[in-house]
């Protein structure tokens, strides 16, 4: 299954981002807008190219098999979500977690996390604990991992239209649609 800007925008849409993006649109501002507040610095509200890659690399590690074009999904996604939100404390903790992910797979395998293959960056998640922990945004880093950086993606994917058909979920969050299984009933 192919996920696509569009579903990265209805992901949006469930968590709250999407009217930030849509009036971007309208006013004519973007992913290189130069716009800012007078009290706000872009840079200080980005997340680095590092970051979106690694996030990327996240995602194909927990995400099925069988989806595809994870990229450019989860840059829009990203962008969208933490760039636009401009919440500083949001993105520094993206940012920690996944650095602290970076440290993790140096330490344990001696390179960085976006160039160890695939299974390997599974591992990596693994051996931290993301994938036992409880997410939290103050708690160990296993917690922060799982916050941050775990369960934004698989939000991501889960909130989208496609991700949604891959669980059998016709009608996700903040997406239009599923009249049918409204008039279906609960036995169908």
């Amino acid at each position: 299954m192919k996920l696509t800007r569009r579903d990265a925008v209805a992901a949006l849409a469930a968590a709250g981002a999407g009217g930030l993006l849509a009036r971007e649109r309208l006013h004519g501002g973007g992913a290189d807008s130069a716009e800012t507040d007078e009290n706000e610095s872009s840079e200080s509200t980005t997340l680095s190219e590092t970051d979106t890659a690694m996030l990327a690399a996240v995602a194909r590690a927990v995400y099925p098999s069988e989806v595809t074009g994870i990229e450019e999904f989860v840059e829009t996604y990203s962008r969208g979500r933490i760039d636009r939100v401009r919440n500083d404390a949001y993105r520094g903790g993206v940012s920690e977690a996944l650095e602290y992910v970076d440290d993790r797979a140096r330490t344990w395998y001696g390179e960085p996390y976006l160039e160890l293959d695939s299974e390997t960056q599974a591992s990596v998640l693994g051996e931290i604990g993301a994938d036992r922990a409880d997410p939290a945004p103050d708690g160990t880093d296993a917690e922060r991992v799982r916050h941050f950086v775990v369960n934004e993606v698989l939000f991501a994917l889960y909130a989208s239209p496609t991700g949604g058909e891959l669980v059998g979920l016709e009608n996700p969050q903040g997406y239009p649609g599923g009249l049918d299984s409204y008039q279906r009933g609960p036995d169908a």
